[in-house]
């Protein structure tokens, strides 16, 4: 990808002059609505934007037009322990417990929100334990989600997770008569359509944690297959993951259209970002390149999604921007977009704010990036890592292993320290000293 900034930072005070005074203005009006889109599954090579050529993805893409594009975020390579971090902005060594929960001791940006006035809404996959408590807890004043309790994330009741989806609300699981013959993610995106025309009056929050396009791979309802199939018996398909692509898409659309359709445009901040890379059965075209999917692996192609941030009337549009980025940073971001401090009882935070990099600032926020991914369901897997935009090490628990990323993307030949060039082995130097002091 390429990046194209209207701003260099030989006009960085410029550039915190024209924030300063836009930030003014802004304060003299509604805190802007802030609606954050986590497509599950879909790796940076998936929409066309991107460099994508497998997919159809003409909602994303106008997205991007109307703002900017992010060509180096990066989080963990599956969906939990991004979901955590993404919300709470600590890195997993601080407060990941377990697969798919997040302790109630903890705090969220929605928290911050919450606190700040925001009405707040999550529709989409929860995986986050806790039921209806937990989702209150976190800051959600209202709720309808998939996988509200650990023990209902995997096996029987993720068939169910698009066709006669199996969704919670109020306490409860909605009664199977109400959900027969509903896809999950049209129940989500009408839920929070509902939600958004009870609070056109007021500054609001949306999470929309998408179903798609997670495995199993099932027909949406623009697919002829979807009138007969029943979810408990018949058996997924790869074949059926650009509709799922292209369903996707659509629910993207739809909450944009809705924004513009109450007049909310204007002040409405949209982030659309993937939450790990695609599944590994799915195969792209990228480019000028076939890419196998990564999700689980903590190669680039597990951990790199695509990050789209859109909002005409405050930020840049159509631009790219190289900026590192990982999902410890949404926390310290949305606060500056909802004009807030960061919170300083929520224990430590990792983040590093990215607001600046929406107005076109070229400044180096970030020299690297970090990542604990503990899954346990498999501790084999388990690793910790530095990186920047070429060069990546591992940690002692895989032998302090160094990769050139950038032309070795699927890590096949680290680097010993003997033959590191001198651009490398600084670069090695810099990491290692932040693996060192890490988690001190």
């Amino acid at each position: 990808m390429f990046f194209v900034f209207l701003c260099s930072s030989c006009n960085k005070t410029n550039f915190d002059k024209q924030v300063s005074i836009q930030q003014a203005g802004e304060a003299q009006t509604v805190k802007p609505n802030i609606i954050l889109i986590v497509a599950d599954d879909i790796g940076y090579e998936i929409p066309t934007c991107n460099g994508g050529r497998s997919y159809v993805t003409p909602a994303i893409n106008n997205l991007a037009k109307s703002g900017i594009r992010f060509t180096q975020c990066h989080v963990c390579p599956n969906c939990a322990p991004t979901r955590i971090e993404l919300l709470t902005g600590k890195y997993g060594f601080r407060n990941y417990t377990q697969w798919g929960h997040l302790d109630t001791t903890q705090k969220t940006f929605v928290n911050m929100l919450q606190d700040a006035g925001y009405k707040t809404c999550v529709a989409g996959k929860w995986q986050l334990d806790g039921g209806g408590a937990s989702i209150k807890k976190f800051g959600f004043d209202k709720y309808l989600v998939l996988d509200p309790f650990r023990d209902q994330t995997e096996g029987r009741d993720n068939n169910r997770r698009y066709k006669n989806p199996l969704l919670f609300e109020k306490g409860n699981f909605l009664a199977d008569s109400v959900t027969k013959g509903r896809y999950a993610d049209d129940m989500f995106a009408e839920y929070i359509s509902n939600f958004i025309d009870k609070n056109v009056n007021n500054s609001f929050f949306v999470y929309f944690p998408l179903s798609l396009c997670h495995p199993p791979f099932f027909p949406t309802p623009d697919d002829a297959e979807f009138a007969s199939w029943d979810p408990l018996k018949d058996h997924g398909d790869t074949a059926f993951f650009p509709s799922m692509v292209k369903y996707m898409d659509k629910k993207v659309k739809q909450i944009k259209d809705k924004i513009s359709s109450v007049g909310l445009a204007s002040n409405t901040i949209i982030i659309f970002m993937g939450d790990n890379g695609t599944p590994q059965e799915i195969s792209s075209l990228f480019k000028d390149q076939k890419i196998q999917g990564g999700k689980a692996t903590s190669t680039v192609y597990g951990t790199h999604v695509p990050l789209i941030v859109s909002c005409p009337t405050k930020f840049l549009t159509g631009q790219a921007s190289t900026g590192l980025i990982d999902a410890s940073d949404f926390l310290p971001t949305i606060a500056n977009m909802a004009k807030l401090s960061q919170p300083k009882t929520y224990g430590p935070l990792d983040g590093i704010s990215f607001y600046p990099l929406l107005f076109g600032s070229t400044e180096r926020l970030r020299d690297w990036i970090y990542c604990y991914w503990n899954p346990q369901f498999n501790q084999d897997i388990f690793r910790v890592w530095v990186q920047d935009e070429k060069y990546k090490l591992y940690d002692s628990t895989n032998e302090h292993y160094f990769f050139d990323i950038r032309n070795d993307p699927n890590e096949l030949t680290s680097i010993p320290p003997s033959q590191l060039d001198h651009h490398q082995k600084p670069r090695r130097n810099t990491f290692d000293s932040v693996l060192q002091v890490m988690h001190n």
